[in-house]
Formats: C-alpha cells, structure tokens, sequence
C-alpha cells in the first residue's frame, strides 16, 4: 500500500478542470454566424468611422495651394522639381505683371488668381499666397527659413484688347505644360503688351456704325432707321475719342454720350427724318452698356471674391447711372423746347425675314468684336456662337417662358458654347460670352423705363417696375454665362489637355 498525501477536509482530492476546457454556455443565448454581406458592411462601416476620426491629412493642415487650379484650364501643371528658385524675386515680378495686364484687358479675379497660382508653381516656387481686390493684386513668398516677400500691384487702367488677353492665356498654357522658362514668359509677355491692336482706329469706329444699324434692323428698324444708327454711333464714338483725349472722367463721358444719342434721336423725330427714334436711341446705348464688367463681377461674386466683385458692380452701377443721367437730361431739354413727345409703348414687328436676322446679328456681334479687339480668328466663331444664343432667345420666346427667362436661357448655351469654342481657339472664355451675350440686353427696356420715369411723373412707379425688369434680365444674362462656363467645364478638360500636348510639341 502507498502512502497517499493528505488534503484538507480529508477525502479523495478534487478533480480540477483543464485550463483549456470552455467555460459552459448553457445559460448565455445562441448568436448566429455574420454572413459575407454583414462582414462587409462592418467592415464598411469601420471605414467610415476610421475615416471620420481620423483623415488622412492632420485637420488643421492647410489645402494645397496647386489645388486651386482644379476646374481651370491650367490643373495639374508641369511643375519644377530643381528646389527653391534662388532668384524668386523676378519670378514674382513676372507674376504680377501678368496679373497687372490681365486685369487691364479685361479678366476675372478667377482667371488672374489661377494663372498667378499656375505660373509659380510651374517656375518651381512653393509656399505662395495670393490676394486679389478690386484694382490691386497681392503676393506673399514665405519659404521655409527663409526671408519672406510680398509684393503689391495696383491696376489704374483698363483697355479694350482681346487679343492680348488670348496672347496672355497662351502664354499661361505654354508656361503650365513646361515648354517656356521665366526668362522667354517674360519676353512674350512685354511682345503681348506692346505689339499692336489687330484693327486700327477707323476700323474701330466703323464697327460702331456697323454694329448700330445690324441691331436696330434686327429691333425692327427699316434702311433708314439703320442709316441714321450708324451715323449716330459714328459721331458718339469720335465724341467719346475726344473726351478721352482730355482726361475726362468715364462717368461724364457715358453720360455726354447717352445724352447726344438720345438728343439727337429727338432732333430727328422732330424734323420727321425717322420713325423710330426709340430705336436709334437704343442702337447707341447698347455699346455703351458695360456687359463685360458686369459679367466678370458677377463671375467673381459667384466664385468667392467679394470684394473685387462689390468694387465692379459699383463701377457697373455708376456707368448705367451714367447713362440713364444722359438720357434724362436730354429728355428735359426736349421738353423744354417743346419737341414732340415720342410714343414709347410703340412695338416694332421684325422688317425681315429670320434668315435676314442671323445674318444680322452674326454681323452685330463680329462688329462687337472689332470693337473689343478680338483676334481675326476668332470673328467666325464669336458669331456662330452668337446666332446660337439668339435662336435660343427666340425659341424660348415661342415657348412662353417669359421675357426675363428666355435671355438668361440664351446666356447659358452662349456661356456653354463660349468656353469650348475659346479653350479650342486657345482664348479665355470672356472674349467669345461678351461680344455673343451683348444681343441679350435689354436696351428698348432700359430707354422707354427712363422715359416714363423723367417725362410722365404720373406713371413713375411704371417706369421703376421697368427698371427693375431690365436689372433682372441684365443680371440674368450675366449670371447665365457664368453658369454656362461652369457646366461646360466637365466637357473641356480634355480640351485644355490637348492644348497642353500642343504646346509641348512645339
């Protein structure tokens, strides 16, 4: 017999369970296996979680300045990868005479912002910050331990030149794709600046005449009306010229000239030498609207830039104030020396046929683009584009869809049509949606509201309610290009990058 140890409490000892048996289930509730479709979700849902916890970036980092180009025809640039430009200094003065010259021919803060964004970083500086107001473009260079720089510019002049801000917007291109270094951007650029208009002076002027009586004819007007349109806007043009020439302030200039537009459409009625003087009236006026600073404002309050889109639009608001003082004062001399009242509720039924008015109005518009400069090149396309928006208004006009709505209609297929057809041509879009868009406003509105507004003081609130019609239709016209170029972007990426592919093979 062995010896057996003694336990406590005496007995056999006691069976101890194995550390790797399970414990017993018996009183917990059964749970079914997670099917394929369940792991997956969960495994969905952890993503999403992780994601919102945690992004990829730190939360408080900043956006890449670069991506800011997304959307314009400079995204995804050929950028310089041989460190900090030891002469950063020149490379940011180039910059802002860049922005300088394209504010003066005409560009939005947008376009300006993206082109400065799109040319340092492709001449290899990083840590840039630019700031854009009314009439001044800011630089700040702050390289890492390094001195940091800012740079201002100011714009105090602008000019009619659409040839030059295409010659600007290639520059960008070939600047973007890698084929042109600092030192050739910088000498195309002065060639751009003082290589002459494409038209000279008396073409200039003769466009106004031209553009004149092709709008009354498509208003209405017969040979006549158109005739004296064109003489009129001839002698408005050279006025403007001279006023010019002195140093006369933009908003007494619009204004001597609204007034002898409308002055000398009275003197005309007077004598019986036309019939429709509310017509040659608006034939003068309308060269005079300022449509492409009102559709660079409303492009600039669109996308995100307040205060150069406020600083415009009161400029806008100064030149139709200018116009409609011009037009006033003439109304009171006329009825000072008791000339005859013109019947403003006179409709015009149209003088020709409609194939006669697309030849009009291709005209019209090619005459606005000599008038604003354009390249030979594009004239043909500018019209088509043009005629397009007009059959548009005179469809959405068949359809009843309201007087107000037709044009911002026309204004978005001529916004849509205009950024492919410039990215084609190698332009910015504003050169091709003004000189198309310009048909769309509402001149007629304009001067018969301002006439029931100084002469017939009992129907005044008449003559608001038509002002007020026309405001909406000129901001729905302006509004309506910016929303045709922004739906036209996701159609023209391809075309940016063919002009890049282009540019790289010259």
């Amino acid at each position: 017999m062995t010896d057996r140890p003694d336990y406590p409490g005496g007995g056999s000892p006691k069976a101890t369970p194995s550390p790797k048996a399970p414990p017993r289930t018996d009183g917990l509730p059964k749970t079914e296996p997670l099917t394929p479709s369940q792991l997956r979700q969960n495994a969905a849902a952890k993503r999403m979680l992780r994601r919102l916890v945690q992004g990829e970036n730190p939360p408080t980092a900043p956006m890449s300045i670069v991506d800011r180009l997304t959307g314009s025809p400079y995204a995804n640039p050929m950028i310089q990868v041989g460190g900090v430009d030891t002469s950063a200094r020149k490379t940011l003065d180039f910059a802002l005479h860049l922005a300088e010259t394209m504010f003066r021919y005409g560009a939005g803060a947008l376009e300006v912002e993206t082109s400065i964004i799109a040319v340092t970083a492709a001449l290899g500086l990083k840590n840039i910050e630019v700031d854009i107001t009314n009439q001044s473009v800011g630089i700040n260079y702050a390289p890492k331990d390094q001195t940091p720089i800012a740079l201002l510019r100011v714009v105090r002049s602008w000019t009619n030149n659409y040839a030059g801000l295409a010659k600007v917007h290639q520059l960008v291109t070939d600047i973007v794709s890698g084929g042109v270094g600092r030192d050739e951007a910088i000498r195309r650029l002065d060639e751009a600046i003082t290589s002459p208009k494409p038209f000279p002076r008396w073409m200039v002027t003769a466009a106004f005449g031209v553009f004149a009586a092709a709008f009354v004819a498509v208003l209405g007007g017969g040979p006549v009306s158109s005739a004296i349109a064109f003489a009129v806007n001839i002698g408005v043009s050279l006025l403007a010229r001279q006023l010019g020439r002195w140093r006369v302030p933009d908003f007494f200039t619009t204004a001597s000239c609204s007034f002898a537009v409308t002055l000398l459409a009275l003197l005309l009625w007077q004598f019986g030498l036309t019939t429709s003087p509310a017509i040659v009236v608006v034939g003068g006026i309308l060269l005079l609207l300022p449509t492409g600073r009102l559709v660079s404002s409303v492009q600039d309050a669109i996308n995100g830039f307040p205060v150069t889109a406020a600083g415009r639009f009161l400029s806008t608001l100064l030149t139709f104030g200018a116009l409609v003082a011009g037009i006033a004062v003439a109304f009171v001399v006329g009825q000072l020396t008791s000339m005859q009242a013109i019947d403003v509720t006179q409709t015009f039924p149209p003088a020709y046929d409609l194939w006669v008015l697309v030849i009009l109005v291709a005209v019209a518009v090619m005459a606005i683009g000599v008038t604003e400069q354009t390249t030979w090149q594009l004239l043909l396309p500018t019209a088509a584009v043009g005629v397009a928006g007009y059959l548009v208004l005179l469809g959405g006009g068949l359809l009843g869809i309201g007087d107000r709505f037709s044009p911002a209609l026309a204004a978005v297929v001529i916004g849509l049509l205009a950024r492919v057809v410039a990215l084609r041509m190698g332009a910015p879009q504003l050169v091709v949606a003004v000189p198309a868009a310009l048909i769309l406003l509402p001149g007629l509105t304009i001067f018969r509201s301002m006439y029931v507004l100084t002469i017939e003081e009992a129907e005044i609130l008449l003559g608001a309610g038509g002002m007020l019609n026309a405001g909406a239709i000129v901001l729905g016209t302006a509004g309506g290009i910016v929303l045709g170029d922004t739906l036209a972007r996701p159609l023209t990426r391809s075309l940016a990058s063919n002009e890049r592919r282009r540019a790289r093979r010259r």
